[in-house]
C-alpha cells in the first residue's frame, strides 16, 4: 500500500493517463461523467415521479431514464476508486458544514456548478481526464473557466466567513 502513501509527478501521472485516454477513446468514444451522474438522477426522478417524469421534456427528448447506460457504471466506478483510495492512504474522513451560511454557501456552488454541466453538457472530470490531455483547446477553454469559477467562489467563501 505504498503506492498510496507517495505523491505521483505529475508530468508522469498526466502522460499515463493521457496515453490511456487514446486507448480508451479508441474503444468507447468520448467520455464524460456528467452523463452517468444525469441518468442516475434522472431514475432517481423515475423512482419517485413515476409517469409523472414524463412530462418532462428533457427527460423524453434528451435523456430518457435506462438503467443500463454505461456512463453510470463509471461514475459509480469513479466514486468507488476514490474512496477506496482515501480509505488506503488513510485520508477519509468525514467534515460537515458548522453553519447555516456554508451550507447554503454549497448548495448555492453545487446548483451553479450542476447547471453549467448541463450548458456545457460536459464535465469537469471529462475535461482534466479526457480534452486536456488530447490537446483540446475546448478543454483548455473550460478548464480556465473552471478555475476563474473556483477562484471567485472562494473568495466569495472566504468574504463571508471572514464577515
Amino acid at each position: 500500500m505504498e503506492f498510496f502513501r507517495k505523491t505521483l509527478d505529475p508530468v508522469i501521472a498526466l502522460a499515463v493517463i493521457a496515453v490511456l485516454d487514446i486507448f480508451m477513446f479508441l474503444l468507447i468514444g468520448a467520455w464524460t461523467v456528467g452523463g452517468g451522474e444525469t441518468m442516475m438522477t434522472g431514475l432517481a426522478a423515475q423512482a419517485v415521479l413515476g409517469e409523472d417524469l414524463q412530462r418532462i421534456p428533457f427527460w423524453t427528448l434528451v435523456f430518457k431514464p435506462d438503467p443500463g447506460y454505461w456512463k453510470i457504471y463509471i461514475s459509480l466506478g469513479m466514486l468507488f476508486g476514490a474512496f477506496i483510495g482515501a480509505v488506503l492512504s488513510k485520508e477519509f474522513y468525514l467534515r460537515y458544514p458548522r453553519h447555516l451560511s456554508e451550507w447554503v454557501l454549497i448548495t448555492i456552488g453545487g446548483l451553479l456548478m450542476g447547471f453549467g454541466i448541463r450548458l456545457a453538457f460536459v464535465c469537469n472530470v471529462s475535461t482534466f481526464f479526457g480534452l486536456t490531455p488530447e490537446m483540446n483547446l475546448g478543454g483548455y477553454l473550460a478548464i480556465s473557466g473552471i478555475m476563474a469559477g473556483a477562484w471567485v467562489g472562494s473568495m466569495i467563501y472566504k468574504k463571508i466567513l471572514e464577515g
